[in-house]
């Protein structure tokens, strides 16, 4: 069985997820990521930053929202990306669609608990068609508009009744995310400026002028696994059953389609595709600043390798990651902004003097790149808030 240890795997990071050298497009980077995430508007933003040789806000922008030749969708995980129009239909039918059945009874399901109509399933039924047709009507709107047009839409949900964490939910916000699930409805642009997470929405089909292309789920998750395999691969059955959210038959069942090879990794039995065998050349000294939630390292789920003893630290306890500066395909610390618009590093592992003028060097670039702009990632931890308060 091939070997491939700790320090070629490294290497293969640098060079796949376009971290060492930077030489990729946009388009060509949300796509070998296999997307970026999106659920904080900010992480889209500052992935294609860190990896696209001058890349500006307006890049991204011109892309999802005048050629759409990006789209924003749900996938893996019920998790907001980033992806290429043709990457999108593989998305969405291995990843969202299979979800949509139990959305849909869940929110059934309360709606029938909370007295809000006798038969819940006819009323989710009339509902989300009314708000399919007013988002034709309008072609494109945000939820309050919306909620205009179709009054249940303004209806709480309520739930945790009796506990420290029971809240209430808009009606709108769970239609909307269903709509989304089932792949009926997109988000456009966003209402505000590029750090806005409000987003007005459109029908599918009238956003990107024709409705996705029908594919069939096994095929779908096979696709899936051919691309995870060849930004993150190697990898475990572990790591790829958390990065899509499938059970453990369907991961399986997608790693034998594509007749993946098992290989031995430091920390046990990994995967790579049977024709990417070969020794991965050393990469040059790099380094980055990667947002929250970016997508290299949410893209496993055993990271030992890449974070090692600090993961208490970069991770919240949801496990989401923030900021983090990388040299040579690991983890080395931690940044933030700081409300004074300062980029704070601090680093957590020893490097030498050429890392540290390579971060220098990037810190600088960021702080020049977000001007005036002043983010906060949407999930902290407990090294971004240090560093962000002071």
């Amino acid at each position: 069985m091939r070997h491939i240890g700790i320090a070629e795997r490294r290497a293969r990071l640098g060079r796949r997820h376009f971290l060492a050298p930077l030489e990729a497009d946009l388009e060509g980077t949300a796509g070998g990521m296999v997307g970026l995430h999106s659920s904080d508007p900010v992480t889209v933003y500052l992935s294609a930053w860190a990896r696209v040789p001058r890349f500006e806000r307006q890049d991204l922008a011109d892309a999802l929202y005048e050629r759409r030749s990006l789209v924003k969708l749900l996938g893996m995980r019920r998790t907001l990306f980033t992806v290429p129009r043709d990457l999108a239909a593989v998305i969405a039918t291995g990843c969202a669609l299979p979800l949509a059945d139990a959305q849909r009874r869940r929110l059934a399901k309360m709606v029938q608990e909370q007295g809000i109509a006798p038969d819940a399933t006819a009323w989710l039924d009339r509902v989300c068609d009314a708000t399919l047709a007013a988002l034709e009507e309008r072609g494109e709107a945000v939820a309050r508009d919306l909620s205009n047009d179709v009054p249940e839409l303004a209806l709480k949900i309520r739930f945790g009744a009796g506990k420290k964490w029971g809240g209430e939910f808009g009606m709108s916000t769970r239609i909307l995310f269903l709509l989304a699930t089932e792949g009926r409805i997109i988000r456009g642009r966003p209402r505000g400026t590029w750090l806005s997470s409000q987003y007005r929405w459109s029908p599918m089909e009238t956003w990107l002028g024709e409705p996705l292309p029908a594919l069939e789920p096994a095929a779908a998750r096979a696709e899936l696994v051919a691309r995870w395999l060849a930004t993150f691969g190697p990898g475990t059955l572990p790591d790829l059953k958390w990065w899509t959210g499938w059970t453990v038959r369907e991961t399986r069942v997608a790693l034998e389609a594509v007749d993946a090879v098992e290989v031995q990794l430091d920390n046990g039995v990994g995967f790579v595709h049977a024709a990417d065998l070969d020794p991965e050349p050393p990469v040059e000294a790099w380094v980055a600043l990667l947002p929250g939630l970016d997508p290299t390292p949410m893209g496993w789920k055993e990271r030992d390798w890449y974070v090692g003893g600090n993961a208490a630290l970069l991770f919240d306890r949801n496990g989401n990651i923030g900021p983090t500066v990388w040299c040579d395909g690991r983890i080395v610390g931690g940044w933030a902004q700081t409300k004074a618009g300062e980029i704070v590093v601090r680093l957590l592992e020893p490097i030498d003097d050429v890392h540290r003028d390579l971060i220098e060097l990037r810190r600088d670039e960021l702080r020049e790149w977000l001007g005036e702009s002043r983010i906060t990632p949407r999930f902290r931890n407990p090294l971004d808030k240090e560093l962000a308060s002071g």
